[in-house]
C-alpha cells in the first residue's frame, strides 16, 4: 500500500517537473508571443574566434654569416641575434644595465673588491708595463696599492711581494630557461667561458690570457678572478654570455662554427626564437613562450620576420609598400637622409637617428714608414717632415670648414668632437679648446711657421722657406686618401675647397675599402703608413675611452707585421704614461677621470689626427611605429621586445 502510494506521487511529481521546465517565464507574467518564423536558440558553445596574429617585419641590410655568438657575427647577424638573445648586459646612455643578471657588479656594493695577495715566484702575473709573465727576478711590478709607475719596484726575487687581485661575482635572474625549456644556469656562462678559451674559436684571447678563474659557486652565481696585477677598468662586464651546453657540449669547438645547430638555429633565451631561414630572401621568427619577460606582455609580435634588403633604394620602396616595417640601421642609409627626411615631414615614413662613437678622422702622416730608421733630408730623401710642427697641425685644423660638413652632408644631425671621445660622454673633457674654421687666423700661423705665399697668389699652394725638415720652395701640396664611399666624396671634396682657402693644395686618391685597409708594408697606405692625410672612421665598443688608439705601442710597423691603430705614428712619452694611468685605475676611482681628462687635453693639442664629426647610426620605420629609439651606446635593436605599432601605440 505505502509502495503503491509512493510511486503515484512520483509519477505526479516527475510531470510537474516536466510542466515547469517547459514553461519558463517569471511567475506572475505573462508569456512572450511565440514567432512561429523564429529558429530556436542554438544549444551548442559559440567557437571562440581566435586573436588576430601579428607580424612585425624588419628589413635588414645584409645576409647574416653566422647566428654562432663566438664566430663573429656581421651586424645584420648581430641585429637577428637581438631577437634569439637579450643582453646579459645592455649599455644604454653611458650606462650598464643588467638584463637576465641581477645587477652589474660595483664596488660599492660589494660585487666587486680589489685584495692582496701574496705572490710566489714564478706565478703568473700582470706587470708593472701590462705585460703578462712569470715572477721571477728583474721583473718590475706594482706592488698592492700601487696604480702607477711612480710606486713600481723591481722585484729582487727573494723579498715577500703583495700584489692586488680583482675578484667580481656575477648573479644570474632566478629561473630562467633556454627556448627549448632547458633550465639556464651559471654552468652554461662556464660552458661559454671555456669555449672563448678554445684555440679553435675565433675572437680575441684578451680577457682569456688575462684571467685566473671562472667559476661558478653554485646554480645562478658566478666569480671572476684577475691575474694579480690587472686592475680592469671594465671589471664589471667579465661576465660570459651563456650558451647552451646541454645541445652544445657534444661537439668540439672547432665543430660548432660549420654546423646548424650553432650557426643557423641557436637556441636562446630571448623573446623570439628562430623557425626558418631561407637564404638570401628572409628569417622567420616565433614568439618564445619561455621568455623571462612574458608576464609582461612581451614580446609584443607573435612573429618576427628579417626580411634581407641590401639596396637602400628598394628598402625604402618596400617602407612605403609596407612589406618593411623598420629599416635597420644595417642598411646604408646616410645616402638617403634628404629623402627620409621629406618623407617624415610627409607623414611616409618615420627617420630615426643617432650618433654613436665612432668617429670620422683626418690623419695627418706625422712619421711616415720611411722615418722609422731616421729621418733623412739628404737623398734619397724621405717624404718632407710636412706635420713636425704643432702649429701647422692646429692650422690645418682651422682650414677644414668641419661644420659645412655636417650641415650639407649630414643635415645638421652630428656634431665635430673636440676630443677622441664623443661630447656626450661622461668623461669629455669639456675645457678642450676647439679649433673652429678659420682660414684667416691659420693663414697667419702657417706664415709665421714658414709656409709662405711667395708668389701673391691665394689660389696656389704656399711654399717652404724656413720649415724645419722640408726643403726650401716646396710646394705645401698633400695626397689624401679615402674610401669610394659617396659620403666620403662629399666629404674630401669640402675640404680639399677649405684647404684651398689657406694656400693647401690637396690631391684626393679614392680607393675601395680592402685597398684602403690593406695590411701594411708596401700595400696599405694607411698601415703602411705611406700617406699625408687620410679620411678614415675608428670606433669603441667600450665606455672606457679608448686613449690606447694613439698610443707609441699601437703604431703599425714591420717589427709589429703592421697591426696598430695608430697610423699616424704619433708618439709621446707624456701622453703614454697618462693613457696607461688612466688605463691602471677603476672608474670608482678620482684618478680614473683625472687621467682621462689628461688624454684628451695633450691629444686635443698635439692634433695627430683631427676628429671630424661623429658618424651616424640612421633607421627608418612606418609613421606609427613606437618604442623604437635609438641610444648612441646600444644597439639599433636594443629593446626590440618591446616595438609596436598601429592602434596599440596610442597613449
Amino acid at each position: 500500500m505505502f509502495k503503491h502510494q509512493y510511486r503515484n506521487c512520483l509519477i505526479v511529481l516527475i510531470l510537474l517537473i516536466f510542466i515547469l521546465s517547459a514553461c519558463q517565464f517569471p511567475m506572475g507574467a505573462d508569456p512572450e508571443p511565440v514567432d512561429p518564423t523564429e529558429q530556436p536558440p542554438s544549444t551548442q558553445t559559440p567557437t571562440a574566434i581566435p586573436a588576430e596574429t601579428r607580424t612585425l617585419t624588419i628589413c635588414i641590410g645584409a645576409e647574416p654569416n653566422t647566428l654562432y655568438p663566438p664566430g663573429g657575427p656581421n651586424a645584420a647577424a648581430r641585429s637577428v641575434l637581438e631577437a634569439i638573445y637579450d643582453g646579459p648586459i645592455d649599455v644604454l646612455n653611458y650606462k650598464y644595465r643588467p638584463v637576465i643578471l641581477e645587477n652589474v657588479p660595483i664596488f660599492a656594493r660589494g660585487d666587486a673588491l680589489i685584495e692582496s695577495i701574496t705572490i710566489q715566484t714564478g706565478s703568473q702575473i700582470v706587470d708593472a708595463d701590462g705585460n703578462l709573465t712569470a715572477l721571477e727576478t728583474g721583473v718590475r711590478v706594482r706592488p698592492a696599492g700601487c696604480r702607477s709607475d711612480d710606486c713600481a719596484i723591481t722585484y729582487d726575487g727573494t723579498s715577500p711581494l703583495e700584489m692586488d687581485q680583482m675578484i667580481v661575482n656575477f648573479s644570474l635572474l632566478e629561473d630562467l630557461v633556454w627556448s627549448d625549456g632547458e633550465p639556464l644556469t651559471s654552468a652554461d656562462s662556464i660552458y661559454a667561458y671555456n669555449l672563448a678559451a678554445d684555440d679553435d674559436t675565433p675572437g680575441s684571447k684578451y680577457l682569456i690570457d688575462h684571467t685566473l678563474i671562472y667559476e661558478a659557486t653554485d646554480e645562478t652565481t658566478l666569480q671572476w678572478w684577475g691575474l694579480p696585477g690587472f686592475i680592469d677598468p671594465t671589471y664589471n662586464t667579465n661576465f660570459w654570455a651563456p650558451l647552451p651546453k646541454h645541445a652544445w657540449e657534444e661537439f668540439s669547438a672547432a665543430e660548432l662554427p660549420q654546423i646548424d645547430i650553432a650557426t643557423r638555429t641557436p637556441i636562446g633565451w630571448g623573446p623570439y626564437v628562430l623557425e626558418e631561414w631561407l637564404t638570401g630572401d628572409k628569417l622567420t621568427l616565433t614568439k618564445n613562450i619561455r621568455y623571462f619577460r612574458a608576464d609582461e606582455d612581451l614580446p609584443v609580435f607573435d612573429s618576427l620576420v628579417f626580411r634581407i634588403v641590401p639596396d637602400p633604394n628598394a628598402a625604402i620602396s618596400d617602407l612605403i609598400a609596407g612589406t618593411c616595417d623598420v629599416l635597420d640601421s644595417t642598411i646604408l642609409l646616410d645616402g638617403q637622409l634628404s629623402l627620409l627626411l621629406q618623407m617624415q615631414t610627409d607623414g611616409q615614413a618615420q627617420l630615426l637617428t643617432s650618433t654613436t662613437n665612432t668617429i670620422e678622422w683626418l690623419g695627418l702622416g706625422i712619421t711616415p714608414a720611411t722615418y722609422d730608421d731616421g729621418y733623412s733630408s739628404s737623398p734619397p730623401l724621405d717624404r718632407p717632415d710636412y706635420f713636425h710642427d704643432q702649429r701647422t697641425r692646429q692650422a690645418i685644423a682651422m682650414c677644414l670648414d668641419r661644420q659645412k660638413v655636417i650641415d650639407t652632408v649630414l643635415f645638421g644631425l652630428s656634431v665635430v668632437p673636440t676630443t677622441y671621445i664623443s661630447p656626450d660622454h661622461p668623461l669629455n673633457n669639456t675645457t678642450v679648446a676647439p679649433f673652429p674654421f678659420d682660414p684667416a687666423q691659420a693663414n697667419q700661423i702657417l706664415e709665421q711657421v714658414g709656409w709662405k705665399d711667395l708668389d701673391n697668389d691665394p689660389t696656389t699652394p704656399r711654399q717652404a722657406q724656413g720649415v724645419l725638415n722640408v726643403p726650401a720652395l716646396t710646394p705645401f701640396v698633400l695626397n689624401y686618401y679615402t674610401s669610394s664611399a659617396t659620403q666620403r666624396r662629399q666629404v674630401s671634396e669640402i675640404l680639399r675647397q677649405s684647404l684651398s682657402e689657406c694656400g693647401i693644395g690637396v690631391n684626393v686618391t679614392y680607393l675601395s675599402y680592402l685597398d684602403l685597409y690593406a695590411e701594411g708594408g708596401a700595400n696599405g697606405p694607411l698601415f703602411g703608413r705611406t700617406f699625408d692625410l687620410a679620411e678614415y672612421a675608428m670606433g669603441s665598443n667600450s665606455l672606457a675611452p679608448p686613449c690606447s688608439w694613439y698610443s707609441t705601442a699601437q703604431i703599425p710597423t714591420a717589427a709589429n707585421k703592421w697591426v696598430g691603430a695608430n697610423i699616424t705614428g704619433y708618439q709621446n712619452a707624456e701622453f703614454d704614461a697618462a693613457c696607461s694611468w688612466a688605463q691602471e685605475q677603476t672608474p670608482d676611482d678620482d684618478a680614473y677621470r683625472e687621467a682621462y681628462q689628461l688624454t684628451q687635453a695633450i691629444l686635443s693639442s698635439e692634433l695627430p689626427a683631427i676628429p671630424l664629426y661623429l658618424r651616424l647610426k640612421v633607421a627608418a620605420a612606418r609613421p606609427d611605429i613606437c618604442n623604437f629609439e635609438l641610444d648612441l651606446t646600444a644597439h639599433t635593436l636594443w629593446n626590440i621586445e618591446s616595438l609596436d605599432y598601429g592602434t596599440s601605440c596610442t597613449p
